[in-house]
């Protein structure tokens, strides 16, 4: 509710709460639940969402993003459509290249910001990617997160939002070995 990023993409006023609805219900329920690892505190107030290596991050063709393009308008509304396409076209460009896990969210509870329940899910949920020996990538929305991230290793390499947005930071951990 609080992203400054989503803050500037999804719509605004009354329909903003169900618009964050639909696009998490959606993104969750038909690309990082079926394919990625959704991984939850038992308590349920801290989630991450991981995509692995040959993870499908987007509709392949046309057709299939035309089918998306009802479901973009009702998350970004009319005014915010054009920012919000922006904000994917720049993601899908500045994706690394090579093979990865890509965290695509992390949430915790407001009530449970700055106790550490976020790195301990990151920490523990990266343990089997390092055992993999696998690199992680992140895009970082909100500038308070840095610093949670860098401390689980990742480094930030670049601003790729486009103008006149708010920072999106893409930030890169290297593989680790044991």
């Amino acid at each position: 509710m609080d992203d400054p990023l989503f803050d500037y993409m999804v719509r605004a006023g009354a329909g903003r709460t169900a618009a964050l609805e639909m696009f998490f219900h959606e993104i969750l329920s038909a690309r990082d639940i079926p394919q990625g690892e959704v991984w939850m505190s038992p308590d349920g107030h801290a989630c991450v969402c991981w995509l692995k290596p040959d993870a499908r991050r987007s509709p392949g063709g046309l057709v299939q993003k035309l089918g998306w393009l009802p479901f973009f308008v009702g998350v970004f509304g009319l005014a915010r459509f054009t920012r919000g396409m922006a904000i994917m076209e720049a993601m899908e460009k500045n994706h690394p290249r090579e093979p990865h896990f890509y965290l695509t969210f992390a949430a915790v509870s407001p009530g449970y910001h700055g106790v550490g329940l976020g790195s301990r899910i990151l920490k523990a949920t990266l343990a089997p990617i390092d055992a993999a020996g696998h690199a992680a990538y992140v895009e970082s929305s909100n500038p308070k997160n840095a610093t949670f991230y860098e401390r689980a290793g990742f480094v930030a390499r670049k601003n790729i939002a486009p103008a006149g947005a708010p920072p999106l930071i893409a930030m890169w951990r290297d593989a680790r070995t044991k």
